[in-house]
């Protein structure tokens, strides 16, 4: 009789085990499905960038307008007219700008060589360590130099058809832009025509009521905070384009409009961006100005900007809860640049922020979205828990 419970208990620690087995196998199973997933969405996205880049572009422009979309709708104009109306407005400012551009932009293409030589002479002065470096480099290209013999008629013809194979390349990927914009705002005018569509279609795929409920609420403030976002960091860039512009008009600097545009664009990549647009301009202003500190001028007026805007501006308009950790970001931009390239580094952040949201709004995924976060936004909300405990206690 008492060997009774022993078996009985050595048969439930058995099972209790063989438990732990299978929920461990299981564990480890769906790791490996969610990993292969990955590895095979990274995959697709790399090989078919010709067909995600406009269609994620296209997502994000009708997020960022819907907010202007659903302001009209409130005041009685439907959403197919409203829509069109956003998407003409877009593609014209567009046209304009990239006219406007052009000009000025395609001159400092051309006078690429002669910017840099103009760089070497003003630095001269504060190369002096390697000048004896410099030196023995120029000498040994005098004597790696081609000499004029038959092979040099050789050289030109190869030339020429480099220059004429990359004619074709570029005209092959300029074809392929315009592909892909025209694919953009197509795709985004029928996603904002469709006005509550999507939503229909998603409160009708849940079977009872609560979950439709649930469902409609976290896909509507997703969306809200989300183009929100977009749009407002959107206001912000041109915002801060436009004043960089005309504070390197007033101090003199040529092409002011097109530093204002690029410091708008690359304020989309966060720190990287800033840095990029305040070399530019000083290397522009170097070469520009005879006084060395009055053209340090330009620089330190674009970093003021910047430090204004990152510091100041959009953590008060947009919020700090929708901040990011400065490692994520530099994470995620170094894999979308390699993934996508510029384009890719472009929509960086936005996708960061869009991942952040939507795992925001789910207990599975608060995990991520907490390591995603800045880190003050940790220490407010560590914060916040503490004053409600001791208003409790």
């Amino acid at each position: 009789m008492k060997a009774e419970p022993a078996a009985l208990a050595a048969g439930v620690a058995e099972s209790t085990d063989s438990r732990v087995e299978a929920h461990n196998d299981t564990h480890l199973m769906r790791s490996l499905l969610v990993g292969i997933f990955i590895l095979m969405a990274i995959y697709a996205l790399y090989f078919a960038k010709a067909f995600f880049m406009p269609v994620i572009l296209a997502f994000l422009l009708a997020l960022t307008l819907t907010p202007i979309v659903r302001f009209l709708r409130k005041h009685g104009m439907p959403d197919v007219i409203s829509a069109t109306l956003l998407v003409v407005l877009s593609v014209s400012v567009l046209a304009v700008a990239g006219y406007l551009l052009s000009g000025p932009v395609i001159d400092l293409i051309n006078n690429t060589s002669s910017i840099g030589q103009q760089l070497t002479e003003r630095l001269a002065q504060l190369r002096r360590p390697f000048e004896r470096i410099v030196e023995i480099s120029r000498q040994i290209e005098g004597l790696t130099e081609p000499s004029q013999e038959p092979g040099v008629q050789r050289v030109a013809i190869a030339q020429s058809m480099a220059q004429s194979g990359l004619l074709s390349q570029a005209a092959s990927n300029l074809l392929s832009a315009g592909t892909s914009v025209l694919i953009v705002f197509v795709l985004s005018l029928f996603l904002l025509a469709s006005g509550t569509m999507f939503y229909e279609k998603i409160v009708q795929s849940f079977p009872s009521l609560s979950e439709k409920k649930r469902a409609l609420r976290v896909v509507y403030d997703v969306e809200r905070e989300i183009s929100h976002y977009l749009l407002t960091v959107a206001v912000i860039n041109t915002c801060l384009g436009v004043v960089i512009g005309l504070g390197l008009w007033a101090l003199g600097v040529p092409n002011p409009q097109v530093w204002g545009a690029a410091a708008a664009l690359l304020n989309f990549l966060p720190y990287i961006g800033a840095a990029i647009t305040i070399t530019l301009v000083a290397i522009m202003a170097l070469i520009s100005f005879d006084s060395i500190s009055y053209a340090l001028l330009a620089p330190a007026f674009v970093i003021l900007c910047d430090t204004v805007e990152g510091q100041f501006v959009t953590p008060t308009v947009v919020g700090r809860r929708l901040e990011i950790n400065a490692v994520a970001i530099l994470i995620a931009i170094a894999f979308w640049s390699w993934l996508w390239g510029f384009v890719g580094a472009l929509l960086a952040v936005p996708l960061l922020v869009v991942i952040k949201v939507f795992c925001d709004h789910f207990d599975g995924l608060s995990h991520v979205g907490n390591f995603l976060a800045a880190q003050h936004t940790v220490i407010e909300d560590e914060e916040i828990s503490d004053t409600e405990k001791a208003a409790g206690a």
